[in-house]
Formats: structure tokens, C-alpha cells, sequence
């Protein structure tokens, strides 16, 4: 019994220890969504012409390309936290590759919590400064407050899952930095491979069945058990490591 409430105590200080220390990760989130923001003010554009000589143009402003910026961002993230700097600093508490990981596993969600929030928010900022500043005449739909929260939740979905990805890259190439270079070998050389044998790409498989998904539970079922496999796994891997290198 003590030492599970020795482990939870330890990750709670460590938790709350990295969420200040990796204040810069924040900043960079801020940074990465204002660049994304900037980019989503052009719009996506479509334009059509009738037989009476009018021409139209029509711009969707949505915070799709926010979102996607974000997932750039946590996967760079989760990466960099599995990187020696970082695991150093768990050091300065009495800790193990157990509660480290687990400290990280949390800090991670919280960033991913932060991220959904935040990108689908900005959707609302890109239209107020198209509408106010742009001169764009908007036609909004109104968006419930369930419709946003379920937007906030997919989108989190997709974060934290991006986040395990990157860890359990983040893993590997710690354990052997030839896997910084295999990954992406693997990945390329199988889109090649599919392509010569005039098959369906398995990455484009892989994405209908995760981005494809109609059922919002089905969606969250797949993502959740992804995800925890993929941090088992990472967890794992650490904790074959030694104690520290």
C-alpha cells in the first residue's frame, strides 16, 4: 500500500514540477496556433460564374488547419520529452522510469486538453477578424453548445492519440537513434511499395479508418485503445532502459 501512495504522490509532484518546467512547449503552442491563424485568414476559396455574366466567390473560414498545426505540435512534443535534457530533470526527485513516463503520460493529456480547446476556440477569432477587419460578409451557423463541446472532445481524441504516437517514436529512438532514421524509411519506402504493387496505400487504409469513422464512439473506442496501447508500449521500452544514461 505504501508504495503505491509513494508512486501516486511521486507523480503528482512530477507532474505538477513538468507543467511549469515545459512552460516553453506552451509557448510554443501559442506560437504554432497564431502562425496556423494567420494562414486560416485566406480561407479556403471557391469560385463559380453563371450564364448572366456574375461571377462568385465563396471562402470557408474554419479552424481546420489550427487543428492540424496542433497535432504537428503535440507529436513534436511528445518526442521531445523522451529526449535526455528532459528525462534528466526527473532526477531531482526520487523517481523511476514508472512514474516518469506516467508523470509525462499526464502532462501530455493536460497539453492536449489545452490544445483541443484552444484550436477549436480560434474558429470563432478567424471569423470575428474576417468579419471586422477583413470586411468578409459571413454566413455563420450557429453552433450549439453541445456541438462545441463534441468538437472539443474529437479533437482532444485526436491530440492525445497523435501524443502517443510521438512518445512511442520518442521511445525508440531512444533506445537506439537508428530509429530515427528506420521510421521514416519504413513509412516512405511502404507508400512506394504500395504504389508499384498498385494497391491501396496502407497509411491511406490507416487514416480512413481512424478519420473516417461516422460513429463518435466507435471513433473514441479505437483512439482510446490506440493510445493506450501505444503508451504501454513506450512505457515499457523505458523502462528496459537503464536507470539513467
Amino acid at each position: 500500500m505504501s508504495s503505491n501512495v509513494s508512486l501516486v504522490e511521486t507523480v503528482k509532484k512530477q507532474y505538477a514540477f513538468k507543467m511549469k518546467a515545459y512552460i516553453d512547449a506552451f509557448s510554443s503552442l501559442v506560437g504554432i496556433q497564431f502562425i496556423a491563424f494567420l494562414f486560416s485568414l485566406g480561407g479556403g476559396s471557391s469560385s463559380m460564374s453563371t450564364s448572366d455574366g456574375y461571377h462568385f466567390e465563396l471562402k470557408f473560414y474554419s479552424a481546420d488547419l489550427v487543428i492540424i498545426f496542433t497535432l504537428i505540435w503535440i507529436f513534436v512534443t511528445a518526442i521531445t520529452i523522451t529526449t535526455k535534457p528532459y528525462r534528466y530533470q526527473d532526477f531531482t526527485f526520487v523517481t523511476n522510469r514508472m512514474s516518469s513516463s506516467l508523470s509525462n503520460i499526464l502532462f501530455l493529456l493536460s497539453a492536449s486538453l489545452l490544445g483541443a480547446f484552444t484550436a477549436v476556440l480560434s474558429r470563432f477569432l478567424i471569423q470575428a477578424v474576417a468579419y471586422f477587419l477583413l470586411k468578409e460578409d459571413l454566413y455563420v451557423a450557429s453552433i450549439m453548445t453541445n456541438e462545441m463541446m463534441i468538437g472539443i472532445t474529437v479533437s482532444l481524441l485526436y491530440i492525445f492519440w497523435i501524443s502517443s504516437i510521438g512518445y512511442f517514436v520518442g521511445a525508440l529512438v531512444q533506445v537506439h537513434k537508428g530509429f530515427a532514421l528506420l521510421i521514416p524509411v519504413i513509412v516512405i519506402g511502404s507508400l512506394f511499395y504500395d504504389g508499384f504493387m498498385q494497391r491501396d496505400a496502407m497509411m491511406l487504409t490507416l487514416f480512413q479508418f481512424y478519420f473516417l469513422e461516422s460513429s463518435i464512439v466507435l471513433f473514441a473506442i479505437k483512439t482510446l485503445i490506440t493510445t493506450a496501447v501505444l503508451f504501454f508500449a513506450s512505457i515499457a521500452i523505458l523502462n528496459r532502459m537503464e536507470v539513467r544514461r
